[in-house]
């Protein structure tokens, strides 16, 4: 099974995107017009010494050729952005958030999550656990709960484009949930996997 990332830079209803592009064999850029960009990057989540974009850090969690697929739809001041997952393990909640770096060899390679205006107060040793910053306006949450078969979906829209700074990866965290009180805000437990995704072509 492979993992599958869609980035879609406008709106499909008004290009016209057609399938998921989930058998593609690798990279894909189609320019529809100046301001229609449709990006397709297929990668294999693997665990670290055979990964190359796409990484488990926990094979039990996030079993190796489970597939992720993320739609990112900027508009004018806002982002859509959904996550649909397959093969991951049955029943199960996973908070998934968009960090700031590319996948490592190890989950804090990936740095911290992506925010729309950066906590002040944050350090690289001490990621924001504020809730006037970690917050899904102000972050993109993905929290989502697969079905039997290890199904799921999550979306999210936020009230900002992306400017100078995208994110670079997905990261699936080891909690069923984010949390939202002060001191933990942001907090999702250990990071289980991890897709090197760019969020604009």
């Amino acid at each position: 099974m492979r993992i599958g990332i869609v980035l879609v830079a406008a709106l499909c209803t008004t290009v016209g995107c057609g399938g998921s592009g989930s058998d593609a064999a690798g990279p894909e850029s189609t320019t529809t017009s100046e301001s229609a960009v449709t990006n397709r990057q297929v990668g294999v989540l693997a665990e670290v010494s055979d990964a190359d974009t796409a990484f488990t850090y926990d094979t039990t969690a996030a079993p190796p050729g489970g597939e992720l697929e993320l739609e990112v739809v900027e508009g004018e001041g806002t982002t859509t952005v959904r996550l649909i997952v397959s093969g991951l393990q049955p029943d199960r909640g996973y908070a998934a958030h968009a960090h700031t770096d590319p996948c490592g060899e190890t989950g804090a390679d990936a740095g911290p999550h992506f925010q729309n205006e950066p906590d002040p107060n944050a350090t690289p040793d001490k990621p924001s656990t504020d809730p006037a910053y970690a917050n899904p306006q102000n972050e993109i949450w993905l929290d989502l709960t697969t079905d039997g078969e290890g199904n799921g979906t999550a979306e999210t829209a936020v009230p900002f484009d992306f400017a100078d700074r995208v994110p670079a990866s997905v990261v699936l965290h080891e909690q069923p949930a984010t949390a939202t009180e002060p001191g933990k805000a942001g907090s999702a437990g250990g990071r289980v996997a991890c897709f090197t995704a760019p969020f604009r072509g």
